[in-house]
């Protein structure tokens, strides 16, 4: 069977998954009060939380069917890095699941992934400890990639785009830019591995973002949030494609710079509506979006959202020019 219709298979497959789980999934968190506020909206009203259990359940019910033409229909994949893979992927959905709930310390959420990590230093014990890096070549670091690189690299995407978050549609229409890049290098490259994990997960986004997009229905939450930084990371590591991904996250490494400078605010991070548009709130910058609320004097959230969107689209352009 051909290469790509398969791959299509896996994307619609893990779409119709996703958006039939979030269309039942919706009104259940609201009637168990699963739901949080959504404060860039005058009225600050009461969305479903928790929705990224959706884009977990397509994704997974993609990667299920790679696996079911693994074994049935001889679709060729190194079906151990995989499942490594998914395992850590799966312990970060968990955690945000917990968080969600329980709202974890920030500093479990930072060390935690580190665990999630596991599988994967595994695979890579006993694999490539190589990264290549454009116009550089093959560097080769060895046990300090097993036991330093591939565990930090897990805990810093997870809880990037999880920081960088809290506008309607800004983290599935980011991340569907950024698996809808790492998706056509790695078919383009041959990266069977890679391509199983992003193309579901590319489709599970575009589903949760009918529901997502403003006004939204329903947030991803942290466990929507982690999710999409883990599959980058276990991914662009199975795959030895570890710096483009680096290269997509270079917003949500600008938003972290800024929340550092600014001590991690845990509040006021959104918008003040006024008049359609937002403004950083109280005149401060907290983070990446509102400094471009302060540099457009004002901006609607959805303009905001589609400029954070084509900046990813003007990186995913650079990305495919570095490795095609």
């Amino acid at each position: 069977m051909n290469g790509l219709i398969v791959y299509f298979i896996f994307g619609i497959f893990s779409f119709i998954v996703t958006f039939f789980f979030t269309k039942i999934l919706v009104p259940r968190l609201k009637r168990f009060n699963i739901v949080g506020r959504d404060v860039n909206k005058p009225d600050r009203p009461e969305v479903a939380e928790m929705g990224g259990i959706a884009i977990v359940a397509g994704f997974t019910a993609g990667v299920l069917l790679a696996i079911f033409f693994n074994t049935f229909f001889d679709f060729d994949f190194n079906l151990v890095h995989v499942l490594a893979a998914v395992i850590t992927i799966h312990s970060l959905a968990l955690i945000g699941i917990v968080d969600d709930l329980l709202d974890v310390p920030q500093y479990a959420k930072a060390f935690l992934p580190l665990f999630a990590a596991v599988p994967l230093i595994a695979v890579s014990a006993v694999g490539s400890t190589e990264m290549v890096i454009p116009f550089i070549g093959n560097i080769d670091f060895g046990i300090i990639y097993v036991i330093v690189l591939v565990p930090i690299g897990v805990a810093v995407a997870s809880n990037l785009s999880n920081m960088f978050a809290g506008f309607n549609g800004l983290e599935a229409g980011m991340g569907s830019v950024m698996f809808a890049v790492m998706a056509f290098i790695a078919i383009a490259h041959g990266s069977a591995e890679m391509a199983i994990l992003f193309v579901p997960i590319l489709g599970s986004l575009l589903a949760f973002l009918f529901f997502n997009w403003y006004p939204a229905k329903v947030f991803p939450g942290d466990v929507g949030n982690l999710t999409i930084g883990a599959i980058l990371a276990s991914g662009v590591i199975i795959g030895n494609m570890e710096t483009a991904g680096a290269i997509l996250m270079i917003p949500y490494v600008a938003d972290f710079f800024i929340k550092a400078y600014k001590k991690f605010p845990s509040s006021k991070w959104w918008g003040e509506y006024r008049m359609g548009k937002l403004y950083a709130l109280e005149g401060r910058i907290r983070g990446l979006a509102q400094l471009a609320m302060k540099v457009f004097r004002g901006i609607s959230e959805v303009n905001l959202v589609l400029f954070f969107i084509g900046i990813e689209v003007i990186i995913g352009i650079v990305v495919l020019a570095l490795y095609l």
